[in-house]
């Protein structure tokens, strides 16, 4: 490449930096190969590693959805995951997803939502509600879950979300569980939530709407720090509770908070 027909050095950075597909890494890739420069040396560099990182993401999001793509191959067009977050705290609900995704998918990073931070589940979040063919949640207030016990209200909260999906699944792919009370074939799948894309995202948008409540009910029952813990047994939450006695919130069938009556 003649020097007078090199582009100037900013502008492959800022295009490197705009890029997010493969192919198009490839062909900046090519350009920066036939470049001299040090600088064009070092962002050729930068973005083969970047490109590599990329496609090894997609071999793992391929291998995360190679049940569903199987499933899809016998005829099970519309597979919804499944999965409940907030089984161990000691307030607030226990909630649920439903999720049916399309066949193709564009959510880099997906994956177990206890391995993601915040922010980065907050962003898969919205990429999932804005691509999946259906979302639903359900929810099992702390109160119902000390009438049902702690295991029956994660399959309640499963079963609410799945007969809440506008579109009938034809499989479901559920997180360890089999839901009860609903009329379709399923596959559980021990640690699905690491193990199948569909799972992981449901994983996501309960655990972010789960999120949010706590942060609803850390205005409604201050002292307590739920918007910081989540409801979890923190050594801070455990003195709150010491404190100020349990709240509305708190599940009364669990150990740390039956030494009190509510406030």
């Amino acid at each position: 490449m003649s020097a007078s027909a090199r582009p100037p050095l900013g502008r492959l950075e800022a295009q490197a930096r705009a890029l997010r597909d493969p192919g198009s890494l490839e062909q900046l890739l090519a350009t920066l190969s036939e470049d001299t420069r040090s600088g064009a040396v070092t962002l050729a560099a930068r973005v083969a590693r970047r490109l590599a990182a990329l496609r090894e993401d997609q071999q793992r999001l391929t291998d995360l959805f190679a049940l569903r793509t199987r499933l899809d191959q016998t005829g099970a067009r519309h597979v919804a995951g499944v999965d409940e977050v907030g089984m161990g705290p000691l307030a607030g609900p226990v909630v649920a997803a439903a999720v049916i995704l399309p066949v193709s998918v564009d959510l880099p990073g997906l994956g177990d939502s206890k391995q993601l931070t915040p922010r980065t589940r907050e962003r898969l979040a919205v990429a999932i509600r804005d691509q999946a063919l259906a979302v639903a949640v359900g929810e099992v207030s702390a109160l119902e879950l000390d009438r049902l016990n702690v295991y029956r209200a994660g399959l309640e909260a499963m079963r609410r979300a799945v007969v809440s999906l506008t579109m009938r699944p034809d499989h479901l792919l559920v997180d360890a569980r089999t839901v009860p009370g609903v009329d379709c074939p399923q596959t559980s799948l021990v640690k699905g939530d690491a193990r199948d894309g569909s799972i992981a995202a449901a994983s996501i948008v309960a655990k972010v709407h789960r999120d949010a409540l706590m942060h609803r009910i850390d205005a409604t029952h201050p002292g307590y720090g739920f918007g910081r813990h989540m409801g979890y047994g923190t050594p801070e939450h455990l003195a709150a509770l010491r404190r100020l006695g349990p709240c509305p919130e708190h599940r009364l069938s669990f150990a740390p908070c039956a030494a009190s009556p509510r406030r």
